[in-house]
């Protein structure tokens, strides 16, 4: 569910409103662009891909992954590919088991991606938490931009938790439950926020 950088850019203002310290890196860093991704299987292996690599890294195996499935990545697809061959494209051995588990469950009926844009937040997050491969951060993600959930505040994200840290000035990086408290005040605009504390974090990280 694509969503506008209108609608995006409102809703900061509405947490700017709010909330002083989220006005201030609005002024001082802009406004991020908005992310959406099509929901579907591709997005799904997408998050499979990228977990625990760099934005970069990511992106150069992720494009492996296209050539080799000549741009239509979908379950049907991955199931044909040899496992040596998504091996080779960089993805560890363990994620080539996730990246098929997920074809297979998709392929099968047992998951529908198309049943989860339907479904309240909550259960949408338990469906992709049985997903082979999928944690809470996995499912918050996908929940976000591929479901256009606008409540959603990964708390188990690093640099999450390092840029709340920053914009409180706190002593010691939050844990994963202390960010999540504290992501809370600036509901029921989370996801948006979120974009905009991985953007200052990248930004304050630069300087």
């Amino acid at each position: 569910m694509p969503q506008s950088q209108l609608v995006f850019n409102k809703q900061l203002d509405v947490a700017a409103a709010l909330d002083p310290k989220i006005k201030s890196v609005i002024e001082e860093h802009g406004y991020p662009e908005s992310r959406s991704r099509v929901h579907g299987f591709e997005t799904m292996l997408r998050i499979i891909v990228s977990q625990q690599l760099s934005t970069k890294v990511a992106a150069v195996i992720w494009g492996r992954v296209e050539a080799l499935c000549n741009n239509e990545v979908s379950a049907q697809v991955v199931l044909t590919l040899p496992e040596d061959a998504l091996r080779e494209c960089g993805l560890s051995w363990q994620k080539v088991g996730y990246a098929k588990g997920l074809a297979k469950r998709i392929d099968s009926g047992l998951l529908s991606p198309e049943a989860l844009v339907d479904m309240p937040t909550d259960e949408a997050i338990k469906a992709l938490i049985e997903i082979k491969g999928y944690g809470v951060w996995s499912a918050e993600i996908y929940a976000m931009f591929a479901l256009g959930r606008a409540d959603i505040f990964p708390a188990g994200d690093l640099a999450l938790q390092i840029a709340v840290q920053r914009l409180d000035a706190l002593a010691e990086k939050p844990s994963e439950k202390q960010t999540r408290e504290i992501a809370k005040r600036w509901s029921p605009q989370q996801s948006a926020v979120a974009v905009l504390m991985w953007h200052y974090y990248g930004a304050t990280t630069l300087d």
